[in-house]
């Protein structure tokens, strides 16, 4: 099974969310929220709720450390931190998350939110660590992919 067919299909709270997977490689995942009305959190700027943000680096950080192993193994967040930088604009929203160490059970990744109307400008930046679950001794691509770091 496709990692972009479970993450935008198969998993009910992102498909309700209309999240979408605009790039997915090993150890890299950009997502895309499209905007709706309903997500506003604070009519008066109007800004984008915080949990929607927060919802994101969880949801990108996630799927890059999935993206290094194998579609059959479960990743779960362990602990996130999400720094708020500004408020996010009714737009579509970025997200660009990338691991930055990986182990066998255990993933660490970092993701910057950008509002599509203004892709220099980060919004919020997260970090995160994910257990990762191997989907079994003999599953033959439950290995994850090392990442290299630059």
């Amino acid at each position: 099974m496709d990692i972009r067919h479970v993450i935008e299909q198969e998993i009910p709270y992102d498909r309700f969310l209309g999240l979408l997977v605009e790039e997915i490689r090993p150890g890299y995942a950009r997502l895309r929220m499209p905007y709706r009305p309903e997500f506003i959190g604070d009519p008066r700027r109007p800004a984008l709720h915080g949990g929607l943000i927060s919802m994101l680096v969880d949801t990108c950080g996630g799927s890059a450390v999935w993206a290094a192993c194998s579609v059959r193994d479960r990743v779960a967040t362990i602990d996130m931190r999400v720094d708020y930088l500004r408020p996010a604009d009714p737009a579509d929203l970025i997200a660009i998350g990338e691991v930055k160490l990986l182990g066998n059970r255990v993933g660490n990744a970092t993701v910057q939110i950008f509002s599509a109307n203004n892709p220099d400008v980060v919004i919020a930046e997260g970090r995160a660590v994910y257990n990762i679950r191997k989907a079994g001794a003999k599953a033959p691509d439950n290995v994850c992919i090392p990442i290299s770091n630059p």
